[in-house]
């Protein structure tokens, strides 16, 4: 998968600095990744939570963050919606962001 803004992971991570380990495998890992459908994502990442037909919320840093990635799974790209903490997260609506 391509993943498109890494830039919002590194500028997250600058002021949680726990987060820094735990998003750049995630993105080792997703960068990797053929992820043809939800599924797919869920075989690799049981805790993800599918949030509609494009949206995978990830526990990132063991659930103290969470990742909203939208995923266009044809063109294989993965774009980055929200990166935060869990109580950031709980203000959002995960399938609008």
């Amino acid at each position: 998968m391509r993943i498109v803004a890494k830039r919002t992971l590194r500028t997250f991570w600058e002021t949680e600095h726990r987060a820094e380990q735990p998003l750049k495998s995630w993105y080792a890992v997703a960068s990797k990744a053929e992820w043809p459908s939800p599924s797919s994502v869920k075989a690799d990442y049981r805790n993800a939570s599918i949030v509609g037909k494009d949206r995978v919320v990830f526990n990132i840093g063991g659930n103290r963050y969470r990742l909203v990635v939208r995923f266009d799974y044809q063109r294989r790209i993965g774009f980055v919606r929200f990166v935060g903490t869990h109580a950031q997260y709980d203000g959002i609506d995960a399938s609008r962001v």
